[in-house]
């Protein structure tokens, strides 16, 4: 009977939960809320501190444990140690500089609450880190995540989410260091690293070869059984030997799978079950939380936001402008971060279970966890308005400037200002810059260079390519790109609202300069040429065009066909008309076309000349265009117009 009490126990913890979770969730997120919201906010409803259902606290606490282990699984499978190695100029001093001044601000709160010195530290690491379900989940939303603001702020995560393993280290050995055995804990701890660092070299020699026989075995059960052994197996194994959390051992678990040629059938394979049981663990969280506990301690929760919202933030962003990193990048990391989350959660719960952090602590993370995630999407609103409230700060701007020193400025032996007709402003020399950059070299023309990555200037520079570190969208170095004396302005950035913000300080600067920007849908092409006269480019379409280009070719349309369909995709032509047809015509020694301009030609209406193929060189005519001997001549016209095309050409 006792067995089956505890079976429906389970089952019934297990069932109300994730109904609730997806009940709340789906509310969060028809309110433009992050889901983890909805998860804590379910995990409150059938906790044991409001009334109606409670959900079993110590099945639910079980539960949590197989998700903080898949969850830090799942970190260590898509470590990657190129995402940190791309910004680590600015992440790895700005995480850890940030890192340090949240957990100052926790040791004062501590010490205003009467705690002891090592509980108001563990109180500010966990702090210090924040979600990146959250960041990544905000920066999708703005389209950034992709941007160099985006890339910055990931690479801030990847260092924090290295900043908590640490932590997960470094606790047991706080915790001795309160008993008086500091020396005995920092012993144990190095045996203990000493252990996982020989578990993981083993590890990476053995797992990666049984995942390959294992899938060898086409048994798609089987893998999900191996990779979920692994990750349990490893979480269990280091904290049954090691006496480590199943955190760090899963985390370590993860980076092991991470070395197989595997490890994204691994990732996607392991996906659903851990999103299932992730979302178990914040309802577990939210079962800890006491709702009196906002009446009771409001100036501790105020204390804890105020952490969480502004010295975080407000620190990203000294630290990144101090860097030399544009005001958006450091706006765009001090959003991200103004919020905590999953690993806030593991440090705590770690904190409170090695008996160092006290309860009223945890509450307040819990609390400020709920309000922070919950105005973390506003927070990412306010990154336009502030940026343009701190362009306006000339003295701010001179000085962001003046952090990138001589790179800020072309150097006078590359300064191609004074180039006869004028030369090319590029911004962005990211993988469509680059093309266009060697491109514009073959073809020597004069160019700059306006890049925000300073491995990339110096390499340009190297290579003695005039090119600026800094930001487009920043008068300043618009300024010393000689704009106003330039022929064109190319913008390639994949940020929007920077490239918006770059073609207005263009205008201002040089009002008739022409402007071909990257543009990621319609809407804003419109707006662009009509608003401020600038060509856009969809990149979308050109995508689009390129495929069909050779889907055509592969059907066997001919390559000069397939290219003028293809420019006839881009004046918005999509299909030909009813009646419509594709038209060749070759100019004969004999023709009567020959040595004339197209608008000499009485080709008449319902005629299109989409292409000439000249010698293997495809050109876009106008009515200027010379018709000459041998030429190919492509035309779009009616069955009805064939016959009076060919004898006119």
């Amino acid at each position: 009977m006792a067995g089956t009490v505890a079976q429906t126990e389970l089952i019934a913890t297990i069932a109300v939960s994730l109904s609730a979770a997806l009940a709340l969730g789906f509310v969060a997120r028809k309110l433009r809320l992050s889901t983890i919201v909805g998860y804590m906010l379910a995990g409150i409803l059938v906790g044991p501190h409001t009334p109606g259902f409670v959900a079993d606290q110590h099945l639910a606490d079980q539960l949590s444990e197989i998700g903080i282990a898949l969850l830090m699984f799942g970190v260590g499978l898509h470590f990657s140690l190129d995402d940190l190695v791309a910004v680590r100029r600015v992440a790895v001093p700005g995480a850890v500089g940030q890192s340090l001044i949240a957990t100052l601000f926790g040791v004062l709160v501590g010490m205003l609450c009467g705690w002891p010195p090592t509980a108001g530290i563990v109180f500010g690491l966990a702090l210090s880190v924040a979600s990146t379900v959250v960041l990544v989940r905000g920066l999708t939303d703005q389209r950034q995540l992709h941007s160099l603001h985006g890339h910055v702020a990931v690479g801030w995560l990847v260092v924090e989410d290295l900043f908590t393993v640490l932590i997960l280290v470094a606790l047991p050995a706080l915790a001795g260091s309160a008993e008086g055995g500091l020396l005995t804990s920092l012993g144990w701890t190095a045996l203990k690293l000493a252990g996982l660092t020989v578990l993981y070299v083993g590890g990476t020699r053995f797992v990666p070869w049984f995942l390959q026989h294992v899938s060898r075995l086409q048994s798609r059960e089987l893998f999900v059984l191996a990779v979920l052994g692994i990750a349990l197996g490893v979480a269990y194994g280091s904290a049954a030997l090691f006496s480590v959390s199943m955190a760090l051992g899963a985390f370590l678990g993860g980076t092991i799978v991470g070395r197989s040629e595997l490890s994204h059938q691994a990732a996607a394979d392991a996906l659903p079950l851990r999103d299932a049981f992730a979302v178990l663990f914040f309802v577990a969280v939210g079962m800890l939380f006491e709702p009196r506990f906002l009446i009771e301690r409001p100036l501790l929760i105020l204390a804890t936001l105020g952490i969480i919202l502004l010295v975080k933030p407000v620190s990203a962003l000294l630290i990144t402008l101090f860097i030399g990193f544009p005001i958006r990048t450091g706006l765009t990391v001090g959003a991200g971060l103004g919020q905590i989350g999953e690993f806030s959660f593991i440090v705590g719960g770690l904190g409170q279970q090695l008996g160092i952090l006290p309860h009223e602590a945890t509450q307040a993370i819990v609390a400020a966890a709920l309000i922070s995630i919950a105005l973390n999407p506003a927070y990412f609103l306010l990154v336009e308005p502030l940026e343009a409230r701190l362009r306006r700060i000339r003295s701010l701007s001179r000085w962001v400037t003046g952090r990138a020193g001589e790179l800020a400025r072309v150097p006078p032996a590359q300064d191609p200002a004074n180039a006869d007709g004028g030369h090319v402003v590029l911004c962005g020399h990211g993988r469509s810059g680059r093309v266009i950059g060697r491109m514009l070299r073959e073809r020597k023309l004069p160019m700059v260079v306006i890049e925000q990555d300073r491995a990339i200037v110096l390499d340009l520079r190297s290579q003695g390519v005039a090119a600026i570190h800094g930001d487009a969208a920043n008068e300043l170095i618009l300024e010393r790109s000689s704009i106003d004396r330039a022929k064109l302005l190319l913008i390639t950035l994949a940020d929007p609202m920077a490239t918006r913000q770059a073609i207005e300080a263009a205008r201002r600067l040089s009002p008739g300069i022409d402007i071909v920007a990257r543009v990621d849908t319609e809407a804003e092409r419109h707006h662009l040429s009509h608003r401020h006269r600038v060509d856009g480019v969809l990149a979308e379409l050109e995508l689009a065009i390129e495929m069909s280009r050779h889907t055509l070719e592969r059907f066997g349309v001919s390559q000069i066909e397939a290219q003028a369909v293809a420019l006839d995709m881009r004046r918005g032509v999509f299909a030909p008309r009813d009646s419509a047809r594709v038209v060749e015509v070759r100019i004969a020694p004999n023709s009567k076309a020959a040595g004339r301009q197209l608008a000499e030609l009485a080709l008449g209406k319902g005629v299109l000349v989409m292409a000439i193929d000249r010698g293997g060189s495809l050109l876009v005519p106008d009515g200027q265009t010379r018709i000459e001997v041998g030429d190919l001549v492509l035309l779009l016209t009616s069955s009805e117009l064939s016959d009076h095309v060919r004898e006119v050409l």
